[in-house]
């Protein structure tokens, strides 16, 4: 838009382009003519008023011109781009869609929420905040009982850490390696990838990082901070590694840990954003490796793919420092009439249609087709691992990582591919999908594999 135009000008302008922006958004279909204009504002914004960079990643990680690829509609495992092709979608948002994309359950509670309201006042108490902080002391595993709501996953885990400062005067905070807990610059400094990490130091003092699944580490550390004054605060950790590259913990590692800290009077917090919900085969991971923690961190799949919604559900002894000021540690929108109507339709749908356990049995299904799929491969494929639909292909270099993403996206597949580290590519489908859903990626993932042995 031009400078140059006088305010009543530029409005009209943009009010017309609002306009034009808002009848697609209003279309059931969209024309081919209509394609084009929305994909050439989409690569345009993005390079002029988003971050260009993006563009560059896209590039890295898809075939040709697909770059631009534009997605606009969605629905179950699947989405379509602007052209209509579509994609099963193994990337998930990175845990978002456990429930599938616009589960009709969840679309139904916000929009009937909606009809009555969006938002709430701030100060009258919202009914569907305490019904869902019930619910949650209700499916959470000891005696986690009372829950403040966020909007993302780092917010939580800021809330998280702010909760385990008053619980005590410690300071001091142990993460592990290859951890991702956020970047907002507190969960930043729980989160271990130094490129991340490197253009903020310094940040908030006291963590200090040991090697995930060592438990010697674990315990020199935690000996070393009592010798010196510095006794932890709590652990921060995630049960099974997902920006790490689906990394599980040590047999019997995690009830260490919780040894450790009732040894020390350390808390111990899951960061629960990707694991919880179902994804692993269980509504939370910690279920999984029986270990009860102090805070729980929730986000991701937690407003069902339809709203961002995020919370930290912990127990009364670690929680009561907020008691005396509820507003110590607060947020606008953080449990939301909209957002706690998303979240309690979803796990709804989690118990109804018994999605954890589901995802347990796709999960056994989808990682046995994918080793065997693999079988031949060895030189290209490290190892194939997970737990439920939570899991991770690592290979031997970035290189082959980038080229498989790349191919199973131009055969109608998106992967988690990154442009941060593709020798770990993951795959976290919604817990929806179904065997032969699960039978063309595999198909698809052998058929490309083959062609890099091949073709190089």
């Amino acid at each position: 838009m031009q400078k140059t135009l006088n305010k009543d000008q530029k409005y009209t302008q943009v009010s017309e382009y609002i306009h034009k922006v808002l009848s697609l958004i209003e279309k059931e279909a969209i024309t081919e003519e209509d394609a084009q204009w929305i994909t050439k504002e989409t690569v345009d914004g993005f390079r002029e008023h988003v971050n260009p960079g993006f563009l560059e990643y896209r590039k890295t990680v898809t075939v040709d011109t697909q770059f631009a690829a534009v997605e606009w509609s969605d629905e179950g495992s699947c989405f379509r781009d602007v052209n209509g092709k579509e994609y099963i979608d193994c990337l998930g948002g990175f845990g978002i869609y456990n429930v599938g994309h616009r589960n009709p359950k969840v679309v139904k509670a916000v929009q009937d929420q909606l009809k009555r309201q969006a938002l709430h006042s701030q100060d009258l108490l919202d009914p569907l905040r305490a019904m869902l902080g019930k619910i949650l002391a209700d499916i959470t595993p000891g005696d986690l009982k009372y829950a403040f709501f966020t909007n993302s996953g780092t917010e939580s885990v800021e809330a998280a850490l702010k909760l385990a400062k008053m619980h005590s005067d410690r300071t001091t905070f142990i993460s592990t390696t290859r951890s991702f807990h956020g970047k907002s610059l507190g969960s930043l400094s729980g989160t271990a990838k130094g490129v991340f990490r490197k253009p903020f130091l310094p940040l908030i003092p006291g963590f200090r990082h040991v090697l995930f699944g060592d438990i010697d580490m674990m315990r020199k550390t935690f000996e070393t901070c009592a010798m010196v004054g510095e006794d932890v605060a709590a652990v921060i950790l995630e049960p099974i590694q997902g920006e790490g590259g689906i990394i599980l913990p040590p047999d019997g590692y995690l009830k260490q840990v919780r040894e450790l800290c009732d040894e020390y009077g350390t808390l111990l917090i899951f960061d629960e954003v990707q694991t919880g919900m179902g994804r692993t085969g269980k509504m939370f991971a910690a279920e999984l490796y029986e270990v009860e923690p102090d805070i729980l961190c929730l986000a991701k799949a937690f407003g069902g793919g339809v709203m961002p919604a995020g919370a930290i559900v912990a127990n009364e002894k670690t929680f009561k420092s907020l008691f005396d000021n509820p507003f110590m540690h607060t947020t606008t929108f953080g449990g939301n009439p909209l957002a706690c109507a998303a979240a309690i339709a979803t796990i709804n749908v989690l118990i109804e249609e018994n999605l954890p356990a589901r995802a347990a049995e796709i999960g056994d299904y989808f990682l046995a087709g994918l080793k065997e799929a693999a079988a031949g491969h060895e030189d290209k494929v490290m190892e194939i691992r997970g737990k439920g639909l939570m899991i991770g292909i690592e290979f031997h270099k970035d290189e082959v990582g980038y080229a498989l993403s790349k191919g199973m996206f131009d055969e109608g597949i998106l992967v988690a591919g990154t442009l941060v580290n593709s020798k770990t590519i993951r795959i976290e489908p919604p817990l929806t999908i179904t065997k032969e859903e699960v039978d063309r990626v595999v198909a698809t993932f052998k058929k490309v594999l083959d062609g890099l042995q091949t073709g190089g």
